[in-house]
C-alpha cells in the first residue's frame, strides 16, 4: 500500500464545509448510545486552568523524504520532541507504522528508543490525509481504544496525536464520534498520556467537520488536552495573518463549545504548519513563523509543530517535494525556531 503523506487540508475543509449540515446521524446516533450505556461518556467539568504547554514537536515521517537522524537534529537544533507519523492500519483494527512498518522492531522504534534515550519527548500521529486509517477499520470505541493501546504500551509517547482528515474519517460522522469515544477510553486508562486532535481549517477556524467535531466533542465529553489546526493550504498570500485568524477562530469555537475563558480556549489550541511551499504553493518563510511562533507563545497556545523535518532543507525553485522546503533557507531552520516554543 502506497500513502501520500502531504496534507492537502484544504481538499479536506472545503468538502467538510459542503457535508456540514448532514453526516451520518443515524450511524452516530447509534454508536454514541451505546457508549454512553457503558458509561465512557459522561461529560468532564470544565477546566479551570489554561492547559499544560508542550514542547514544539514537528513531525518526522520515516517512510521517505530522506529523513534525518533524530538525535543528530536535536543536538543540532535544541529541539526536544517530535510527532511521529503516521499509525495506520496493517489490516482491520491492527496498527502498523505506514500500515507496512511493524510496530515493533523496526526503524521507528529504533528511532523513539534513540529519542527518549536522549531524553526527548515523543508524540505519536494516527491517521493524516491518506492511507488505510484506523478509524474506519476499527468496529468500535473499545476496539479503536486497545489498538491506541498496543501502541503506547509498545512506545510509551508523552502524547497521542489523532491527525483526522479526509472523508474516511473527518467527514464521515460516524467514525468522527467512534475515534472521539475512543480517545476517552484511551485516556481513562492513560490518564498521564495526552490526547490531540489535529484537523483542517479555514481562514476562520475549523468548518464544517471540523466546527461538528469541536462541538461533538464537548457534548461527549472528550477529555482532549489540545485541538490542533492545521494552518495551510489556504490558498491566500500571507501566512502569518491567514494562521492568527485561523486560531483566533479556533479560540471562539472552543469558548462557545466549553464555556472557556480567552486563556482556557487559547491554552487548548495547537498551529501544525507546513514550512516553505504548501502543497498550493503558499510560502512560509523562516521570519514568518518566527512571526506565528512568537505569536503562539504571546497567546499561550500549548501544542506547535509543523509538517515536516524531513522539508527542512534549502532547496529555492525546488516546489513541493519530500525532502526540501523549495526556498532558499538554513537547513533545519524551521526546527530551530520550533524549538522556541
Amino acid at each position: 500500500m502506497q500513502t501520500n503523506p502531504r496534507r492537502l487540508a484544504l481538499l479536506s475543509s472545503v468538502t467538510a464545509m459542503v457535508l456540514a449540515a448532514g453526516g451520518m446521524v443515524g450511524a452516530a446516533a447509534t454508536e454514541v448510545a451505546g457508549a454512553r450505556a457503558a458509561g465512557q461518556t459522561e461529560p468532564q467539568a470544565a477546566p479551570q486552568a489554561v492547559a499544560e504547554k508542550m514542547p514544539g514537536a514537528p513531525y518526522l515521517y520515516l517512510g521517505w523524504g530522506d529523513p534525518q537522524s533524530a538525535t543528530s537534529v536535536m543536538s543540532e537544533t535544541g529541539v526536544s520532541a517530535f510527532t511521529m507519523a503516521f499509525l495506520l492500519s496493517s489490516g482491520g483494527c491492527t496498527p502498523a507504522w505506514d500500515g507496512q512498518r511493524p510496530l515493533t522492531g523496526g526503524v521507528d522504534e529504533q528511532t523513539i528508543d534513540a529519542i527518549q534515550a536522549a531524553g526527548g519527548q515523543v508524540q505519536i500521529s494516527f491517521g493524516g490525509y491518506s492511507g488505510n486509517k484506523l478509524g474506519p477499520n476499527c468496529s468500535s470505541p473499545e476496539e479503536f481504544a486497545g489498538a491506541v493501546q498496543q501502541v503506547i504500551d509498545a512506545h510509551g509517547p508523552d502524547v497521542v496525536d489523532f491527525d483526522i482528515e479526509n472523508t474516511d474519517e473527518y467527514e464521515d460522522y460516524a467514525v468522527q464520534d467512534r475515534i472521539l469515544q475512543g480517545i476517552a477510553i484511551v485516556k481513562q486508562n492513560n490518564p498521564g498520556v495526552k490526547a490531540v486532535v489535529t484537523i483542517p481549517t479555514t481562514t476562520t477556524g475549523p468548518g464544517g467537520a471540523g466546527s461538528r467535531l469541536i462541538t461533538r466533542a464537548a457534548e461527549l465529553g472528550t477529555p482532549i488536552d489540545n485541538y490542533t489546526i492545521m494552518t495551510f493550504d489556504f490558498g491566500g498570500s500571507d501566512m502569518v495573518a491567514d494562521t492568527i485568524s485561523a486560531a483566533q477562530g479556533l479560540k471562539d469555537q472552543l469558548k462557545a463549545a466549553h464555556g472557556w475563558s480567552d486563556a482556557e480556549a487559547y491554552s487548548y489550541s495547537g498551529i501544525s504548519g507546513m514550512n516553505g511551499l504548501s502543497d498550493v504553493g503558499e510560502t512560509t518563510t523562516p521570519a514568518q513563523w518566527t512571526e506565528i511562533r512568537d505569536w503562539a507563545n504571546a497567546q499561550g497556545l500549548s501544542r506547535f509543530a509543523y509538517w515536516a523535518v524531513n522539508r527542512d532543507r534549502g532547496c529555492e525553485g525546488g516546489g513541493v517535494t519530500s525532502d526540501c522546503s523549495g526556498i532558499a533557507q538554513q537547513d533545519l531552520e524551521f526546527t530551530r525556531i520550533t524549538a522556541g516554543f
